[in-house]
C-alpha cells in the first residue's frame, strides 16, 4: 500500500508547523522523517493518522484521497506510536521502569497488529541499545513478511541511518531534502542540512578563482587560509564578491606530521581539545583562528597544546551557497 503526502500544511493560530509538506513512501518502504526536536515530525504524523485537522494538502493511500475522512474511516489501520504515552504513565504511577515495559509492548502490538502503514514517531526514546535492536528487527519482518509501509520519525540521525531506505529532511515545518540516508548525510543540498545532519566543519569563504577554474579556489574568512573545493557547477559557486559555507564532515580531515602540496589544503593548526568517544576520538584544531574538528579511530602522539598539520581533501570540501 502506498502513501502519498502533497502540499501538506498545518498551522497553530499564527504559528506554522508544516508548509506544503509532499514525499512518497513505496509499499514495504521505511520512510524517514529526521529533523531537530520542534520541526514538526509529530505534527506531520498525526495529520497523516487523521489525529489533527490540516490546513490544506492532501494524503493519499493506493491514489485514493482520504483527506478529511475520520480516522476509523480512512480505510487502513494506522498505528502511531509515541514515547509521549511512557511520560503520561509516569505521572500517572510513579513508575518509570513500568512504564517503559508498557511502551515496549504497546510497540510490540503496534509492529504486529498494524495494518499497512505504521507510523512512529520516536518510538526508541526510552529503550536500550539491545531492546532497540529487537524492535528494528520485528519492523523489518513487517515490511518483509506483509509489506508494511513504515514512516519512522526520530532526532536520532542514526536510527535514521541504519534503518530506513530513504528519509527526509524537516526543518522548521518544511522538507529540505529526500534521499537515501547516504545522499542526505554525504551529499547535502544546502546548508541547513549539512548542519542538522550530524557532525560538520562549516565556515564562511569567499572565491578567489575564475567560474572558469578546474578547481575552484576559496579564501576562508577566519583565518585567511586559500583553500581548494571539489568541483561544481559554475551557479553554485557563488559571486566573487559574496560570502560562501564550505564544509567538510570531521572524519574526512585527516592529520598529518609530513610535507605536502598546496592543493592538498595542508593547514598548521594546534590541538585545543581531545573528546573521547569510545571507538573514535574528536580532536578539537585552531588554525589561526579557523577553528575545525576532526574525527579519528585513534589517537596516537597528540595532546592539547600540540602541532600538527592537518589536511582538508578538496574533493570533500562542498559548497553552500545559502
Amino acid at each position: 500500500m502506498s502513501l502519498k503526502v502533497v502540499n501538506l500544511s498545518k498551522r497553530y493560530k499564527d504559528t506554522w508547523a508544516l508548509r506544503d509538506i509532499s514525499f512518497d513512501a513505496m509499499p514495504g518502504e521505511i520512510f524517514g522523517i529526521f529533523g531537530p526536536s520542534g520541526s514538526g515530525k509529530t505534527s506531520l504524523l498525526n495529520s497523516i493518522a487523521g489525529v489533527a485537522k490540516t490546513n490544506g494538502g492532501s494524503v493519499l493511500v493506493d491514489e485514493v484521497d482520504i483527506t478529511g475522512l475520520a480516522k476509523p474511516d480512512r480505510g487502513i489501520r494506522t498505528s502511531t506510536v509515541s514515547a509521549a504515552s511512557v511520560w503520561d504513565a509516569i505521572f500517572r504511577n510513579g513508575s518509570a521502569t513500568y512504564n517503559a515495559e508498557r511502551h515496549k509492548r504497546h510497540l510490540d502490538d503496534a509492529i504486529v497488529g498494524s495494518g499497512r502503514v505504521l507510523l512512529l514517531d520516536e518510538p526508541f526514546r526510552t529503550m536500550d541499545v539491545d531492546s532497540i535492536k529487537a524492535r528494528v528487527e520485528r519492523i523489518r519482518a513487517a515490511r518483509r513478511e506483509r509489506g508494511v509501509t513504515v514512516i519512522f520519525a526520530s532526532n536520532d540521525l542514526e536510527q535514521v541511518l541504519s534503518l530506513c531506505d530513504r528519509a527526509a529532511v524537516l526543518v522548521r515545518g518544511e522538507i529540505k531534502q529526500i534521499g537515501t540516508p547516504q545522499e542526505i548525510y554525504e551529499r547535502p543540498e544546502s546548508r541547513i542540512v549539512a548542519a542538522v545532519t550530524g557532525r560538520n566543519n562549516l565556515f564562511a569563504a569567499r572565491r578567489l578563482s575564475s567560474s572558469k577554474a578546474d578547481i575552484p579556489e576559496f579564501l576562508s574568512i577566519d583565518g585567511s587560509h586559500r583553500l581548494f573545493a571539489q568541483r561544481i557547477e559554475r551557479k553554485g559557486l557563488g559571486a566573487l564578491n559574496q560570502n560562501v559555507t564550505l564544509g567538510i564532515r570531521p572524519e574526512h580531515i585527516s592529520i598529518s606530521f609530513g610535507a605536502s602540496f598546496p592543493a592538498d589544503n595542508l593547514l598548521k593548526a594546534t590541538v585545543t581539545g581531545v573528546r573521547f568517544l569510545g571507538p573514535t576520538t574528536l580532536i578539537e584544531l585552531d588554525a589561526d583562528g579557523l577553528k575545525i574538528e576532526a574525527l579519528v579511530l585513534r589517537l596516537v602522539g597528540l595532546n592539547t597544546g600540540d602541532e600538527c598539520m592537518v589536511g582538508l581533501p578538496p574533493d570533500r570540501i562542498q559548497i553552500f551557497r545559502d
